[in-house]
C-alpha cells in the first residue's frame, strides 16, 4: 500500500493561467522573445501581437510591455 501515492500536487498545473489577478503578467521566455520581435516589427499594434499568442490579450501584452520597457517622458 505504500506505492500508492496519489497525493502529488505536481499534476494540477491548472492555476498557472487561472489566477490572471495573481500571477503578474508571467510570460514564457518564448512569449518574451516573440513580443519583442513582434514590437520591432508592427510597434504599439498589441491586438495584432495578441494574436500570434494564443491565450493572451492585447491588455496583457500591453500591461506587460509597458511594465517592462516603460518609457519615462
Amino acid at each position: 500500500m505504500a506505492d500508492s501515492d496519489h497525493s502529488s500536487s505536481d499534476d494540477l498545473s491548472v492555476d498557472s493561467r487561472d489566477t490572471s489577478q495573481d500571477s503578474k503578467l508571467e510570460f514564457s521566455e518564448d512569449e518574451e522573445t516573440l513580443i519583442t520581435r513582434m514590437y520591432n516589427l508592427v510597434g504599439e499594434r498589441w491586438t495584432l501581437i495578441a494574436g500570434r499568442i494564443p491565450g493572451r490579450t492585447a491588455e496583457e501584452i500591453e500591461k506587460y510591455w509597458t511594465s517592462r520597457y516603460s518609457t519615462s517622458q
